[in-house]
């Protein structure tokens, strides 16, 4: 298998002043687009926001479980 890259980004705003957001894109060398999904968590504590962060982790990677 070859080397992986994850590509993410996080920013943390206050959930009342959300509106909405939008996939995000990246360009391969290949001249392919690919599109990022956005995921949204919610939660009144860190520690709240970091579980469900590890979990959706997780999840994610057992999409794969080849790696």
């Amino acid at each position: 298998m070859s080397k992986l890259a994850l590509v993410y980004g996080v920013r943390l705003v206050p959930a009342d002043e959300l509106e909405g957001f939008e996939e995000a894109s990246i360009r391969l060398k290949s001249g392919r687009s690919a599109s990022v999904t956005m995921h949204l968590i919610e939660g009144s504590s860190e520690e709240e926001i970091k579980r469900q962060l590890y979990q959706s982790l997780d999840a994610f990677f057992d999409f794969y479980p080849e790696i």
